[in-house]
């Protein structure tokens, strides 16, 4: 018999947003794998990506975003807790923004400092 190590993950899952980080001026093909909309004007475009857990808040967050600011839904899972939003780089930030003092002050989250590229 083979001497077989096994692993096991566990996710102990706390109140926290664990990624906040705006993407400014993306290249296009970033935009075509993640399968973005590429009808957008590029040179003033960004892109919003977050996490969180319980997973389950990505549904919350992205309806805040959206209602925030002028972007778009690019992607939400409420599996994983990702979420990314588009727009320009204003748009963008506003939505973050909105999104992290919502889930810090009314739900009581743990979040991060919102990183750029």
């Amino acid at each position: 018999m083979e001497n077989k190590q096994r692993i096991i993950q566990e996710l102990v899952p706390g109140k926290q947003i664990t990624l906040a980080h705006i993407i400014a001026n993306p290249d296009p093909i970033l935009y075509q794998k993640l399968g973005l909309n590429p009808a957008v004007e590029y040179a003033k475009a960004a892109i919003g990506v977050l996490t969180v857990s319980p997973a389950e808040t990505a549904i919350i967050m992205a309806d805040i975003g959206i209602k925030s600011a002028g972007v778009e839904l690019g992607f939400v899972d409420r599996f994983s807790g990702s979420v990314i939003v588009t727009g320009t780089v204003s748009e963008v930030e506003a939505s973050i923004q909105a999104i992290l003092q919502y889930v810090e002050n009314t739900l009581g989250y743990a979040v991060t400092p919102v990183t750029r590229t």
